[in-house]
């Protein structure tokens, strides 16, 4: 990777990006003896019985080389050697905007081509005899042999998790963006909002509408906190605000961030005491993000983490060695520690550390695991440790032969405020320390 300079334009960081990205397109190609490359934008999905579509999420393999975000149905060609082809579909329609075809400065790197039907560009591509490979979906027609070929998906997935100055000047953006949501949920909780309430600040704050998010916000007040992927947003103001979790990013030419803040209300002191000590807990995984570090040996130091924290409030009666080993924090911690982000919020490459290698396991008993590789410079994370009182989960505990090793009388004053995450993303650097996209963009203001 490049080194990140704050001052490159995104116009010159893109010109960089394409000549990193098809390089290593042309490499993989070249590897697998492929003539070239069909990526498909992706298509519009109808709704069942309906004249209605879902909202349209492109290929991110098409978004990776062209940052156009809503153009179903349109190609790029890529031959090394050659000039490569965007073919856009700009349908006539008087129902919706069409796409526009775009003028901005990185189009010129294309040979760009206006069709208005999507049989018009899948007309364009070579025979399938030819043997290209196709990436996207729906197949294309007729008999391609290549269709999202797995050995290609590899390679590609090795350069594509190695950011370029573009995509980091990207998710830059993205991360000031989810901020500035972040703050003003903040002040709504403060404010007495609704789940609702608090959502449409983020969104207000970000600039962003539902569809333009990267995932779908988690915005979890009290024992909501403790289901992990919150789906509901309540719009009833429930009668005390003790705890507030929201788990939300916005997005940036396709690239995302995630950023997941806790806060506690003034009257939950213990809940309070429990949010600092893993705010200051995150820090320190955080500066461990270093180029060599197994992501596992991090998850394992999370959990240690937490078992500290635990005993530290007395919720634990039993010391941190004897709560990992007995398994005691996965019921308290039952989530990965983090995961790659980019252009996808789970981006892709964590658990391959070369093409053709295996794919890395997870330590046992933690196979939700979303990472297993080495870190590597280019890399960036999400770095989010959990504490959480989840009743499914505590309940055989409590009824189980560790019940003796946790103060159930804490947990239970606890278990209203839900849990506690706490989440930046982290580029991890060739040499020296990590920089922390998140914190950045919050001490900006």
């Amino acid at each position: 990777m490049n080194s990140h300079s704050p001052t490159a334009s995104l116009d010159e960081a893109y010109t960089a990006h394409l000549d990193i990205t098809g390089a290593a397109i042309d490499r993989a190609l070249e590897e697998l003896r492929l003539p070239g490359v069909a990526i498909h934008a992706g298509s519009l999905h109808g709704v069942f019985l309906d004249d209605q579509t879902y909202p349209f999420k492109p290929n991110p393999w098409f978004l990776w080389l062209a940052p156009l975000a809503d153009t179903p149905d349109s190609l790029i060609l890529w031959e090394p050697g050659q000039t490569p082809r965007l073919i856009l579909v700009v349908p006539d329609d008087y129902w919706h905007l069409p796409p526009q075809p775009p003028v901005d400065p990185w189009v010129k790197h294309f040979a760009l081509e206006i069709v208005r039907t999507p049989e018009e560009a899948l007309a364009l591509l070579p025979a399938p005899e030819r043997g290209w490979a196709w990436l996207g979906e729906p197949a294309p027609p007729g008999d391609w042999s290549h269709v999202n070929p797995e050995h290609l998906h590899r390679r590609l997935e090795q350069a594509r998790c190695r950011k370029t100055d573009y995509e980091l000047l990207c998710m830059q953006e993205a991360s000031r963006l989810g901020v500035a949501g972040h703050r003003a949920a903040q002040h709504a909780f403060e404010a007495g909002g609704s789940e609702f309430a608090i959502h449409m600040a983020f969104l207000r704050a970000s600039s962003m509408t539902d569809t333009d998010l990267p995932y779908a916000s988690i915005v979890g007040l009290n024992e909501h906190a403790a289901t992990l992927h919150y789906q509901h947003r309540d719009r009833q103001v429930p009668a005390q605000h003790r705890s507030l979790l929201i788990d939300a990013g916005a997005g940036f030419r396709g690239y995302a961030s995630d950023i997941t803040r806790t806060w506690a209300a003034p009257a939950m002191s213990l809940f309070g005491s429990l949010v600092d000590g893993m705010d200051r807990m995150q820090q320190g995984l955080c500066a461990q993000v270093r180029t060599g570090v197994p992501w596992p040996a991090l998850h394992m130091a999370a959990h240690r983490g937490v078992a500290r924290l635990l005993r530290t409030a007395g919720v634990l009666r039993v010391g941190e060695d004897e709560a990992l080993e007995s398994g005691l924090t996965r019921a308290f911690l039952p989530h990965g520690l983090g995961h790659l982000l980019g252009l996808q919020v789970h981006d892709v490459g964590g658990f391959h550390e070369t093409a053709d290698a295996p794919p890395l396991p997870p330590p046992e008993g933690h196979r939700w695991l979303r990472l297993t590789r080495r870190l590597e410079p280019g890399f960036v994370v999400t770095v989010e440790p959990g504490l959480y009182f989840i009743p499914m989960l505590l309940a055989p505990l409590r009824a189980g032969p560790l019940a003796g090793s946790v103060d159930w009388q804490l947990v239970d004053q606890l278990a209203p405020c839900g849990g506690i995450r706490i989440e930046d993303n982290v580029v991890v650097t060739a040499a020296g320390p990590p920089r922390n996209l998140t914190r950045e963009a919050f001490a900006a203001g």
